[in-house]
C-alpha cells in the first residue's frame, strides 16, 4: 500500500483578472526571463519597477500567470514519459484526484478521445519511473489501463513557448539581460557534481515561486541568506531545472490543445524537431519509443485550427505521418500546479522535496 505524496500547497487570492496588453507584456518578458529584475523590466517595458510589481502580484494571485521552476526532464538526465489512461467512467474523477497527488505526474489532461487521461511523468530514471509510478497505477480502482511512450529526445517544451506581444528590440534586450549569470553561477557545459541535499531543499521552493530571491528561501528553510545565495546560484545553473512564466490558456488567444502521435523516418527526427519549431503554436515536441515515434503538442485557436496545424506539419516535415490525433477537453494539472475549470491556477500545486532528485 503506498502512501499519498503531501501537498505543498499556497492559494491565490481574489478571482480571475481580466488582462491588459500592458499585463501581456509583463508575461510576454518573464516568459523570456522568468527571474528578470523589476528595475531591469521598467526599463526595457517602459513601466515604473513598482508599478509591474503590484501588476505582476494581481496576475498571480488571480491565477492568471504564475512562475515556476520544474525538472527539465531531458532525456540524457532523467526519465520523462508520455501516459495514456483509460478509466472507467465511473471514477475518473477518483482516478484523476489520485494520480494528480503523485509529484512525479506533472501535467494530467483529459482528452476527447478513446483515451480518457494524458500524463507527462518525470523520473529521475526508467527504475524510478517503474518503481514509483506503474507499480501505483495497478493499485488505483477505477484505472483500467495504461499506455506508455517514453522520450529518447526533447526538442522543445512548453518553457519555450512565447506569447510574442513584445516588439523584437524588447525581446532581444531581454534575452541580453538573461545571459549574464549570477556570481559563482557554473558555466552552461561545465561538468558538474550531483546537487547535494542542502540545495534540493531549494526546488520546492522554487516550484512554488520561480522568482523567490535568496532572502525568501532562506526565510523559509532558516539559513544564512548567503549561504543560500550560493545555493541557489548553483540550482539555477545545475542544468536539471528548467524556469518557466506560465498563463492561463484561456488568456494566450490559443484555448484549444491538440496533441498528435506521429511517425517520423528514421534520421529525419533533428530536422524535424527544427521544422517543427518554426510553428508558434508548438508548445512540445519530442522523439518517443513505441508505436508511433514522435510527439508534437500544440496548442491552436479553435477546433478549426487543427486541420491547419496538421497541414502545416505536413508541409514542413516531409514523410511525416500524422497517425492519430487527441484534443483536450480540459488540464488539470500543468507542471505540477493544479489548475480550476478555467485554465487559471488555482494556487496549489504538487511537491515534495524527496521528489525532486539530482539525475545521475
Amino acid at each position: 500500500m503506498h502512501s499519498q505524496c503531501p501537498l505543498a500547497m499556497i492559494h491565490a487570492e481574489g478571482n480571475a483578472v481580466d488582462l491588459s496588453e500592458e499585463d501581456l507584456a509583463l508575461i510576454n518578458a518573464l516568459q523570456i526571463e522568468p527571474r528578470l529584475s523589476w528595475a531591469d523590466a521598467a526599463g526595457i517595458l517602459g513601466v515604473h519597477a513598482t508599478t509591474l510589481a503590484a501588476r505582476w502580484e494581481r496576475l498571480r494571485s488571480g491565477g492568471a500567470s504564475w512562475v515556476t521552476a520544474h525538472l527539465i526532464g531531458d532525456p540524457k538526465q532523467m526519465c520523462l514519459a508520455f501516459v495514456a489512461v483509460d478509466c472507467e467512467r465511473n471514477q475518473r474523477e477518483n482516478v484523476t484526484a489520485r494520480l494528480a497527488a503523485m509529484p512525479q505526474i506533472v501535467t494530467i489532461e483529459e482528452a476527447a478521445s478513446n483515451r480518457d487521461l494524458m500524463l507527462t511523468v518525470i523520473t529521475g530514471s526508467l527504475e524510478e519511473f517503474s518503481t514509483k509510478v506503474v507499480s501505483r497505477l495497478k493499485d488505483i480502482d477505477g484505472l483500467l489501463k495504461y499506455q506508455t511512450a517514453l522520450c529518447t529526445r526533447l526538442h522543445s517544451a512548453g518553457d519555450a513557448w512565447r506569447l510574442n506581444v513584445l516588439s523584437r528590440a524588447q525581446q532581444a534586450s531581454i534575452r541580453a539581460l538573461g545571459r549574464s549569470l549570477p556570481a559563482g553561477a557554473e558555466r552552461p557545459g561545465a561538468v558538474r557534481a550531483p546537487l547535494p541535499a542542502s540545495h534540493l531543499d531549494l526546488l520546492p521552493i522554487l516550484a512554488k515561486d520561480g522568482r523567490a530571491t535568496a532572502a525568501d528561501i532562506a526565510r523559509a528553510l532558516g539559513r544564512n541568506p548567503a549561504t543560500v545565495q550560493r545555493q541557489l546560484n548553483r540550482v539555477l545553473a545545475s542544468g536539471i531545472l528548467s524556469l518557466r512564466c506560465e498563463v492561463a490558456q484561456k488568456y494566450s488567444s490559443f484555448p484549444v490543445t491538440c496533441q498528435w502521435f506521429a511517425r517520423v523516418p528514421a534520421g529525419q527526427h533533428d530536422a524535424a524537431a527544427a521544422a517543427i519549431r518554426t510553428i508558434r503554436q508548438v508548445r512540445l515536441s519530442a522523439s518517443t519509443t513505441g508505436p508511433t515515434n514522435f510527439v508534437i503538442i500544440m496548442w491552436v485557436q479553435s477546433l478549426a485550427h487543427v486541420m491547419d496545424a496538421e497541414l502545416s506539419l505536413q508541409q514542413k516535415v516531409p514523410g511525416i505521418e500524422l497517425v492519430e490525433s487527441v484534443v483536450m477537453l480540459s488540464t488539470v494539472k500543468r507542471v505540477g500546479w493544479m489548475l480550476n475549470p478555467d485554465s487559471t491556477a488555482s494556487g496549489a500545486i504538487v511537491v515534495t522535496a524527496g521528489e525532486l532528485q539530482r539525475a545521475e
